[in-house]
């Protein structure tokens, strides 16, 4: 399992003032996934928020536009990128983590993708996601996100 941090400069601005700036980057990592033909698996804090990126992502131009559904939307084997606040119902290669915990289920997938965004408070809940991969045995490796 690889689990990848990206840590948001502090001057890390969003397209949209309602939506945060990590989410901007999970969009951009989210389609190059998709473009590598890797299923995605979105992980929320909540319902509303994952209604909010959903969307959002309806707004991409139509040559950006990632094939996404909400849970019990889209085809049967669900859309290549699935955005839930409830843990994913197929199997999938990529956890987005957009949630303020590291889920059960993280073991599951093969790649994790993490955010260190600017607020403090965030960045404090990001540590705590990074301390508890080390306990789980598994040293996260850090990016930039410039």
């Amino acid at each position: 399992m690889q689990v990848r941090f990206y840590q948001l400069a502090e001057d890390a601005t969003a397209p949209q003032p309602d939506i945060p700036a990590h989410w901007q980057l999970a969009c951009q990592l989210c389609g190059e996934a998709y473009r590598q033909q890797q299923r995605v698996f979105i992980l929320t804090a909540n319902e509303q928020d994952a209604h909010a990126l959903d969307e959002w992502l309806w707004q991409f131009e139509p040559e950006r536009f990632i094939p996404h559904n909400l849970p019990g939307e889209g085809p049967a084997r669900g859309a290549p990128v699935e955005i839930s606040w409830q843990p994913p119902r197929q199997q999938r290669q990529l956890l987005i983590n957009l949630s303020r915990e590291v889920p059960d289920f993280a073991r599951r997938f093969a790649q994790v993708i993490e955010f260190v965004p600017a607020n403090e408070q965030l960045k404090a809940e990001a540590r705590t996601r990074y301390k508890h991969y080390r306990q789980l045995g598994i040293t996260p490796e850090m990016m930039s996100a410039s």
